[in-house]
């Protein structure tokens, strides 16, 4: 019930094999921190970016005094490693770790969980099964692609939690919880202000750059940007005022020119 107060999921569907996403939105229904939830014989394990990380810690922890419960950062003793691919599932069948299905890239793959001291070890089993190491440039390339934000770059404490795609995050059927009112006001209002969007541009952009329409209006800005080696061209992520979402909407950052395109960029095996 204490949990269910604070986020924008439902904690009774939390499981221990598959992540719950949710959000600890304020009162005024903007992000405090994205999160993802496994279930535990004795309480919840909660994975969050490190921009969110002493946010979280903080809204959790200072109920304690008040609740029956307790909350430890246990980020020093699990580490985490995710395997991403086609063959994801075939790397992982002999590997000694808590697995839990997810994507970061919009391949199918794992989620891995040791403790700490046994990090090293779980690299080189999944090295000598086929799994090849990426760059974080690369990883952040197929993130991009995928059309996942990040937070502390395509979402912060000013955002609305619906403005950052977070749909699957979001339960509209359970209890009330903290910005509650707000979020289901705007969700059956029809529309947010402004949404993050994906926009495929002929010239590389920069995060931060400033998106402009035809005219000259400035109607939002870069948050990521790469180049796909799939689609060929440079892509970004962005915030876009409601009126410039539709796919096909010609869009400028300086006199780079864009198009609005559905996201993902690129469908991988996650949505097969």
């Amino acid at each position: 019930m204490f949990l269910n107060g604070l986020l924008t999921n439902d904690i009774k569907n939390a499981t221990a094999d598959s992540w719950l996403p949710a959000v600890f939105p304020t009162v005024q229904g903007r992000l405090i921190g994205a999160v993802r939830i496994l279930r535990d014989d004795d309480g919840f394990l909660f994975d969050t970016e490190i921009p969110a990380h002493d946010a979280v810690l903080k809204t959790i922890s200072r109920f304690t005094l008040a609740g029956d419960f307790k909350v430890s950062d246990v980020s020093n003793e699990i580490a985490m490693l995710t395997v991403q691919g086609r063959r994801a599932r075939e790397v992982i069948k002999d590997v000694d770790a808590r697995m839990v299905r997810a994507t970061h890239t919009g391949e199918d793959g794992f989620d891995l969980l040791v403790n700490t001291d046994e990090r090293e070890a779980l690299v080189e089993q999944l090295i000598a099964a086929g799994a090849q190491p990426v760059s974080p440039d690369v990883f952040e390339t197929l993130r991009i692609e995928a059309g996942i934000p990040r937070q502390g770059q395509d979402m912060d404490e000013t955002n609305v939690v619906l403005e950052a795609n977070l749909d699957e995050a979001i339960s509209y059927t359970k209890g009330c919880y903290v910005g509650q009112e707000i979020i289901i006001r705007i969700k059956h209002r029809g529309h947010v202000a402004k949404k993050l969007s994906g926009i495929r541009f002929h010239e590389p952009v920069e995060p931060g750059e400033t998106i402009n329409s035809q005219d000259g209006k400035e109607i939002g800005r870069v948050t990521s940007a790469t180049y796909s080696p799939e689609l060929e061209s440079p892509i970004a992520l962005g915030y876009l005022r409601y009126e410039y979402l539709a796919p096909g909407t010609t869009v400028k950052v300086d006199d780079v020119s864009g198009t609005v395109v559905e996201l993902p960029f690129v469908r991988g095996g996650w949505h097969e």
